[in-house]
């Protein structure tokens, strides 16, 4: 797997929805990538701010939004 396609499934693995196949494949991705294990851990810490802000947890469309921002800023000029 991809560094670019785990960045996509980072809002599926968070919701528990990936298949067998992909966790496996997206798990065995984090043991080998260092900026992947950063990059999930700060989706962790965003959605644990945003929750201990009060309220309902963000969905998987606003986290994919989340996501979208963070790679646009993030993406190499």
């Amino acid at each position: 797997m991809a560094c670019q396609e785990l960045a996509e499934l980072v809002t599926a693995h968070l919701d528990g929805a990936l298949s067998a196949r992909d966790r496996a494949r997206f798990d065995a991705h984090l043991s080998e990538c260092d900026g992947c294990t950063e990059l999930v851990a700060q989706f962790r810490h965003t959605v644990a701010a945003l929750e201990a802000l009060g309220g309902a947890a963000p969905g998987s469309a606003r986290v994919a939004q989340l996501l979208e921002l963070f790679h646009a800023r993030v993406a190499p000029r």
